[in-house]
């Protein structure tokens, strides 16, 4: 079908690996932040912790699109992905807000930092965050899931090499403040993306026009149509966080349903708007005058 979204073995590999990678290092990293005291650390296997869970819900997104439907719920689990994410960017607003107060503190009562340790951690980070983007680099061109993935683990490692700079800062200039410094602004990233996270899934579960598609350009697309008259009743929305639907009342001055403007459509909206699961209602005018 076409909402599988590519997924066969490799890709299944890739989150396998990739989440098991990053689930260690979080504990690395959490462990060693506390040992060097070091609130970058934690405060960077916060944001890793929140990157193995959008792993995980992109993986669930892509498992859950092919459980077969059943008659009480009849668009299956799709949904849930959204509510997961919701769910997620809640519980990752909370956490910054922590991080954010704590480094605020220590800027009036600096601790001593284990620079060291704040590198060869950070650095490991560095390294395992670029082997998980690497494993998405194939598939993350066919599937909008396993690019965030891909963009998330990319960011990442950009993020663990700031705080092996801040490392370098406490341990050759002995530079504490650097410490919440970089820790502020970790939480600063963070939120931006999760922000994002936070409004787009709530937008999703509210069955709001996924991003990407501009309704305006799908109603001028059908009035665009050889015999459509008229369109009503447009409705697009998601079904879960990689599936689009649509529905639509068309008016055309066809005497009888033409079975080939409807497949024109279904195959423009699957190819020019990534809206997959379509229905058409088609009206004549002659029913219509009728």
């Amino acid at each position: 079908m076409s909402h599988s979204h590519g997924f066969n073995v490799t890709t299944h590999r890739a989150f396998a690996i990739g989440i098991s990678l990053n689930v260690a290092f979080v504990l690395v990293e959490f462990y060693y932040g506390m040992v060097a005291n070091s609130l970058a650390l934690i405060a960077d296997a916060g944001h890793n912790l929140s990157d193995v869970l959008g792993l995980l819900l992109a993986w669930g997104a892509i498992l859950l699109a092919t459980k077969a439907n059943t008659d009480k719920r009849t668009y299956g689990y799709r949904k849930g992905t959204v509510l997961a994410a919701l769910l997620s960017g809640i519980l990752l607003m909370a956490a910054l807000g922590v991080i954010a107060w704590e480094a605020w503190q220590r800027f009036f009562e600096p601790q001593p930092i284990v620079g060291m340790t704040m590198i060869l951690v950070a650095a490991m980070g560095v390294l395992i965050n670029a082997v998980t983007a690497l494993l998405f680099f194939k598939s993350q061109a066919n599937d909008l899931n396993i690019k965030g993935a891909f963009l998330h683990m990319s960011a990442d490692a950009a993020v663990s090499m700031g705080v092996v700079i801040s490392g370098v800062f406490v341990l050759w200039f002995n530079v504490v403040w650097i410490d919440p410094a970089i820790s502020l602004v970790i939480v600063l990233v963070v939120f931006l993306s999760a922000w994002g996270l936070l409004r787009d899934s709530f937008n999703y579960a509210m069955d709001a026009v996924p991003n990407g598609i501009n309704t305006a350009q799908v109603r001028d697309y059908l009035l665009g149509l050889n015999s459509v008259i008229s369109v009503q009743d447009l409705h697009i929305w998601p079904l879960s966080t990689s599936l689009n639907a649509l529905s639509v009342h068309l008016v055309v001055s066809n005497e009888r349903i033409d079975n080939e403007l409807l497949a024109q459509i279904k195959d423009h909206m699957h190819t020019h708007f990534l809206i997959e699961h379509i229905t058409v209602q088609v009206e004549t005018t002659a029913r219509n005058n009728g």
